[in-house]
C-alpha cells in the first residue's frame, strides 16, 4: 500500500511535452497534433495494392515458368538415360548375335539319334534364353528372301542370276540380320538377283 502519495497521470507525445498539471484535454489535443497530417489518400494505397499485386503475379508467373523449365529438363535427362540404357543394351547384344548364330546353327545340324538327348535339351533351354533376351528388346530377324534388296537393312554379298526371283530382289539369306525398332543390329547378308 502506497499512503501519502498521489498518483499523477502523465501523457507524452513525440512534439510536445505535457506535464502532470495539464488538464486532459491539452493533452488529447496534444495527441492528436502528433498524428500525421500526410496519410496518404486512399486511391494511392489502392494504386500501390495494385503495383504490388502485379509484381506478385509476375513472381509468381516466373517461379511457374521455371518450375516448367525444370520439369521438362528433368524429363528430356529420364528420357536420355533411358536412351543411352537402351543403346548399351543393344550394343551388348549385338556382340551376343555370333553366340546365338551358332546355337541356331548347332540346333539345325542334331544328328536324329541325338534329337532327345538331356544335353540337347539344355542346348535349346539356353538359345530360349537368348529368344527371350531378344524378346524382351523387340529384335526381330531380318530374313529377307525373295524381298526387294534394301540397302537400309540388307547387305550384298554377291549379283547372281536368277530365272525364279525377279532382279534387285533377294535370292537367299546367307545369314540372318537383327533389327530393334529402326535400329539395325546387323543387316542380313544377302544374295541378289541381277
Amino acid at each position: 500500500m502506497i499512503s501519502g502519495t498521489r498518483r499523477r497521470r502523465i501523457f507524452v507525445t513525440d512534439q510536445n511535452n505535457v506535464t502532470p498539471n495539464d488538464a486532459p484535454e491539452d493533452a488529447v489535443a496534444a495527441v492528436e497534433e502528433t498524428q500525421p497530417m500526410d496519410q496518404q489518400p486512399l486511391e494511392e494505397s489502392d494504386d500501390r495494392m495494385k503495383e504490388l499485386q502485379a509484381e506478385a503475379e509476375k513472381n509468381l508467373q516466373g517461379w511457374q515458368r521455371t518450375l516448367a523449365e525444370f520439369q521438362n529438363y528433368k524429363r528430356r535427362v529420364e528420357r536420355e538415360q533411358q536412351d543411352l540404357k537402351l543403346k548399351i543394351a543393344l550394343e551388348t547384344i549385338k556382340k551376343m548375335l555370333p553366340i546365338i548364330d551358332d546355337f541356331e546353327r548347332a540346333q539345325a545340324n542334331i544328328p536324329d539319334d541325338l534329337k532327345d538327348h538331356p544335353w540337347i535339351n539344355g542346348v535349346a533351354l539356353i538359345q530360349g534364353k537368348f529368344k527371350k533376351l531378344m524378346d524382351e528388346y523387340d529384335i526381330q530377324p531380318i530374313a529377307p528372301d525373295g524381298e526387294a534388296f534394301d540397302p537400309n537393312i540388307h547387305e550384298a554379298i554377291s549379283m547372281d542370276a536368277s530365272d525364279d526371283v525377279e532382279s534387285g530382289h533377294v535370292i537367299e539369306t546367307v545369314l540372318k540380320g537383327y533389327i530393334s525398332g529402326d535400329i539395325v543390329l546387323r543387316p542380313a547378308m544377302v544374295r541378289v538377283a541381277n
